[in-house]
């Protein structure tokens, strides 16, 4: 096996797998083992989320993740969230298939740049989306997720002076829904900023009764044109509740699997972005595989680490978010 520095290099352990083998039996077989779980986000390929025991939005696997009682976490998602999961079980090893699996949303909020930012603003309470490192969860007063975002916001009062970064497109839905006046950091990302408005209109002319849906980290233009905005697990529940039957989806395309497994018979097409591949993928998302996912498993290996004192710290705002969350029934 690698060295933990070659490791460290690759972000992956590096092996070479019979091909025979039946990675789906392989993979339940060291979950009994290890008394481990898979959570999956919804933007995976669709073997991982097939074999994962719970699937779901950025809130629902920050809830699964507090109350598992497994030895071991491996989370099929990017790196964020590992770290989440890590906050809200310290006790627990949590694994993460490729540990270059990153976000350039969380990469675009430096935390030491945002504390100088934040310092403008002594007076502002501090809402983090979630998508954003350990360290900038350190930083916040609570952390909120798109499902809840709109939710946490009017649950303070409205005389509250707010920061909420590191999503602008977000963060600007936030304040249009709210009416509120945030102080938004100027961060996005990559995959929701890349959606063609032009593309989409010519997209709506040829399939006039689909429904478009998109997700609130999308650009303020591509969102005017929806029918219906939300969360992952809020655009696949709205394609499940529509009369419907066709759907241009403006998010990361692998939510696109589970769609099509609760809704049998309808169509759903990735709504085009403004690049020449005319492909909307989470590349970060993308570097998990089902291979990695079982060396991972394996051999317990990338595990991904938090600070004991960035525990401490960032662990408030995000059980402040549960609270809030289960209060609402979210």
């Amino acid at each position: 096996m690698d060295t933990l520095t070659e490791l460290n290099k690759k972000g992956f352990v590096d092996e070479k797998i019979d091909p025979t083998l039946d990675l789906f039996a392989e993979i339940e077989k060291l979950k009994k083992e290890k008394n481990a779980i898979i959570l999956a986000h919804y933007y995976q390929e669709p073997d991982i989320q097939d074999i994962a025991d719970y699937i779901g939005d950025s809130l629902g696997l920050s809830q699964e993740a507090a109350k598992t009682e497994a030895d071991v976490i491996v989370f099929a998602g990017v790196h964020f969230m590992a770290e989440t999961a890590k906050i809200l079980s310290p006790d627990k090893k949590v694994l993460l298939p490729d540990f270059k699996a990153g976000c350039s949303l969380a990469d675009s909020c430096p935390p030491h740049l945002f504390r100088k930012f934040k310092e403008k603003y002594p007076d502002h309470v501090v809402i983090t989306y979630v998508n954003c490192t350990a360290e900038l969860k350190a930083l916040s007063d609570i952390v909120c997720t798109s499902t809840n975002a709109v939710q946490i916001v009017e649950s303070l009062p409205k005389d509250t002076k707010i920061i909420f970064g590191p999503d602008k497109n977000l963060g600007a839905w936030v304040a249009k829904k709210t009416g509120r006046d945030l102080v938004l950091w100027n961060g996005a990302c990559m995959v929701h900023e890349i959606f063609s408005r032009e593309k989409i209109t010519k997209l709506k002319e040829r399939h006039p009764d689909a429904k478009f849906i998109a997700h609130p980290e999308c650009e303020e233009a591509v969102l005017k044109m929806a029918d219906y905005i939300g969360s992952t697990t809020g655009l696949l529940k709205y394609t499940m509740n529509s009369d419907a039957n066709e759907f241009i989806v403006a998010t990361e395309s692998g939510i696109i699997h589970q769609m099509e497994k609760e809704n049998p018979g309808k169509t759903f097409i990735p709504a085009p972005p403004n690049n020449s591949c005319a492909c909307n993928d989470c590349p970060y998302m993308k570097r998990n595989t089902l291979e990695k996912l079982y060396l991972c498993m394996k051999n317990e290996l990338p595990e991904v680490t938090v600070p004991a004192d960035i525990i401490l710290k960032a662990r408030k705002p995000i059980e402040r978010m549960l609270q809030i969350s289960a209060s609402l029934g979210l």
